[in-house]
């Protein structure tokens, strides 16, 4: 799971840092708001990890873009000192899933992130749809054009993540990320996996629906010719 932490004190952003990596998670950092929405929007998180009082811009500010602007759906657990009713609703009302007040255990914090998570991920669609390619969460089966596609393990893996951030560009190193953790066979595997998807994904059809953005990533999408 990829955590990002967008939090301006530098003591309790090092004490979840190093508690949230000890249980296993990656975890990026931002200590301003600029920062914090440059990643959010242009990396994959599971969940990001919010303070309300930041540099540059607000929690509330920056959960707002996120929601609104981004259309980013990223589960959010705000972090702040500030209690009283009003705030918890406010920071709710931005486009939060949970609000957790300053001083916190950090045990409670893992608990929280594990909860939202499993509430964002009960409530994903079950079935991916990217222009006549569909695909079945539960049943782990993809069609296009009524035919029937075989996939490999990774090429399963990989078809989520790319219909599921259609018709955005996935980066690189978010699908090796994703696919091999800090364990990446070779900086070659990711290309051959991808070469064997499209094979069975645009091959046998008219339009591609895989693209290379070359020196970024890649994009699921039909796209037109001026695209």
């Amino acid at each position: 799971m990829r955590v990002l932490i967008i939090e301006d004190n530098r003591d309790i952003l090092a004490n979840v840092l190093d508690y949230l990596q000890l249980k296993g998670y990656g975890v990026d950092c931002a200590q301003d708001g600029l920062s914090g929405l440059h990643l959010a929007t242009t990396e994959h998180y599971d969940l990001i990890v919010l303070d309300i009082m930041l540099p540059g811009i607000d929690g509330l500010q920056l959960c707002n873009r996120l929601r609104q602007d981004a259309r980013r759906d990223t589960p959010i657990i705000m972090l702040t000192a500030r209690d009283t009713l009003e705030d918890r609703l406010a920071g709710l009302r931005s486009g939060a899933d949970d609000y957790l007040v300053k001083p916190f255990a950090l045990s409670e914090l893992v608990a929280r992130i594990e909860a939202v998570v499993r509430r964002s991920h009960g409530g994903r669609k079950s079935r991916l749809q990217v222009s006549d390619l569909s695909y079945d969460l539960d049943t782990l089966q993809a069609v296009r054009s009524g035919q029937p596609l075989k996939l490999n393990p990774i090429g399963h893996k990989l078809l989520t993540i790319l219909m599921r951030k259609s018709p955005g560009v996935v980066r690189r190193e978010v699908l090796e990320e994703a696919l091999w953790g800090d364990n990446c066979p070779d900086s070659d595997a990711l290309r051959s996996h991808i070469h064997q998807l499209r094979q069975v994904l645009d091959k046998p059809f008219d339009k591609p629906l895989l693209h290379t953005i070359h020196g970024v990533g890649y994009r699921l999408a039909e796209l037109d010719e001026k695209s």
